[in-house]
């Protein structure tokens, strides 16, 4: 059992491929954690694809919208941001999670924008992949290990 008293919140921002999405509501469903889509999506939130990946556990997903990822850090002032990247220094490992924390995951094509990068170096992390087999993770993969870490390191598990 997974306490969610204060769930991880994961960000997509600007998600391409249904079925990642409906893969990481299913994760989302599954651990109590909220879902924030951001800016403009690569598909409707009705595509039978999405759907299909989330099965029927949509209804268990605290699903949130946003126009961009602007808006959704200004309406958590407080919160803390994990930026995920290929190309940033610290390893998923070596995050120091707090229950309540965004872990924020770029498009499928593009990744987060390097501006947003290099202005979050020290909030920016990476999950290590054997470079010569693979350019990257699938991003429900990706989203899968880095929160359940997150959950591991919270001790969220009973």
């Amino acid at each position: 059992m997974i306490r969610v008293d204060n769930p991880f919140q994961i960000v997509l921002v600007e998600p391409e491929i249904p079925p990642n999405t409906g893969n990481i509501a299913r994760l989302c469903a599954a651990t109590g954690t909220t879902l924030h889509l951001v800016g403009e999506l690569g598909f409707s939130l009705n595509d039978k694809h999405l759907k299909r990946a989330g099965l029927d556990y949509w209804p268990s997903v605290d699903l949130k919208r946003w126009d961009s990822l602007q808006e959704l850090q200004q309406a958590y002032p407080q919160g803390r941001f994990w930026y995920t990247s290929k190309k940033a220094e610290k390893l998923h490992t070596e995050g120091d999670y707090r229950p309540g924390d965004f872990l924020v995951f770029g498009k499928e094509t593009l990744g987060l924008p390097e501006e947003l990068l290099a202005q979050n170096s020290g909030q920016s992390i990476r999950i290590p992949v054997n470079d010569g087999a693979v350019r990257s993770l699938n991003l429900s993969t990706s989203a899968g290990i880095i929160l359940y870490e997150a959950l591991r390191q919270t001790e969220a598990f009973s």
